[in-house]
């Protein structure tokens, strides 16, 4: 019998990639599937590339220099300028011992993600390459800098969700106009949509992980924002009853809410045939809002896990997605239900400050 070991390679490669998924990621490994199943290779690929991208930035040893190097080096791997496995070695023997074992094995097998990587269409293969070209370059630019004390205004905070994420929704929506022409239709009103979803995913998260930031000595939140209602960033304090931080709180929140009703538009542009791509948006769009309310509950808390959804919660956005998922006035009144009571402000421009194209 014949064999072609090509074949088996490449059939062990993708065995490798749906196993770190669920070892890396268990929110993406559950959303990620929902995909139809040529989106969700290339998803679940992108996914690891820009995990890869994330461990170099949140490793604790790396000096700042190193970081940057790798981070360059990563962006030329991507592009195929070089060779995954001599990165890999050079990179695993110098995490710090408190990267995950995932996390380690993630980055000795760059070279399996890679090899995948190369085997897409073109048009795939340039927008992961932009998106890793954009996001590593960012997240080495904002190590570099010294943000223990907070960036500088709303504006920086826009560039830095753009980077480590406005971009991924670039990404998401230049994979999802390969895979459907009727989506590509929409192409020019996604891209600009999607910018703004990921910076409401993202400002979540920076809300929830205010107090765990801290203490690694990172503070994502703008200046400006918090002196405008008396709050000093550099005096706070986990759990202190702030009133002019608890204000400068709602403010976010309220520009945060304003982009994840941009992402409930973006999620209604995709056709209501495309079930998967839907609910793939709708379940991060739920999840966020409802952590949304967490936060707005309770302005004064003092660590993430009292902010965190609970797993009730995850599969009820999920049953109630699925139950909606094809139906835009239901899905619009079940936005309205969820996201009372958040503050609410003029909606922030879908546009946001560093949009680009692949």
């Amino acid at each position: 019998m014949n064999q072609n070991p090509q074949a088996g390679s490449a059939a062990a490669d993708e065995a490798y990639q749906e196993r770190i998924l669920q070892g890396v990621s268990r929110t993406f490994a559950l959303t990620i599937p929902q995909l139809p199943p040529a989106l969700c290779r290339v998803v679940s690929n992108a996914y690891l590339l820009c995990r890869i991208a994330d461990t170099i930035e949140d490793d604790k040893h790396l000096p700042l220099e190193e970081k940057r190097q790798f981070a360059d080096r990563f962006i030329r791997v991507v592009a195929g300028m070089e060779t995954a496995a001599e990165f890999a070695a050079t990179l695993a023997p110098k995490l710090s011992p408190t990267a995950t074992a995932d996390e380690r094995d993630l980055i000795v097998h760059t070279d399996t993600v890679i090899r995948i990587t190369h085997g897409f269409t073109p048009r795939q293969r340039a927008a992961l390459e932009h998106c890793i070209r954009i996001m590593a370059d960012g997240m080495a630019r904002y190590q570099e800098s010294n943000v223990r004390l907070g960036l500088k205004d709303l504006p920086d905070m826009d560039a830095y969700c753009y980077h480590v994420a406005g971009v991924v929704g670039e990404m998401l929506t230049e994979l999802f106009c390969a895979h459907s022409p009727e989506i590509d239709r929409h192409r020019a009103e996604l891209m600009p949509l999607a910018v703004s979803f990921g910076q409401g995913l993202q400002m979540t998260n920076i809300l929830k992980d205010i107090w765990d930031d801290q203490r690694r000595g990172m503070c994502w939140l703008p200046r400006d924002i918090f002196s405008m209602h008396g709050a000093d960033l550099r005096k706070l304090a986990p759990g202190a009853r702030d009133p002019g931080f608890e204000q400068g709180l709602g403010h976010l929140i309220a520009v945060a809410r304003s982009h994840l009703a941009n992402a409930l538009r973006y999620t209604l542009l995709i056709p209501a045939r495309e079930t998967g791509i839907r609910r793939f948006c709708l379940w991060a769009l739920g999840m966020a809002v409802l952590t949304l309310r967490k936060i707005n509950r309770n302005r004064s808390f003092a660590s993430g896990n009292e902010v965190k959804i609970s797993r009730r919660s995850v599969y009820a956005t999920i049953a109630i997605t699925k139950l909606l998922t094809r139906h835009d006035r239901l899905l619009r009144g079940l936005f309205s239900i969820t996201a009372r009571g958040l503050p609410e402000t003029i909606p922030a421009s879908p546009s946001g400050p560093l949009t680009g194209t692949v």
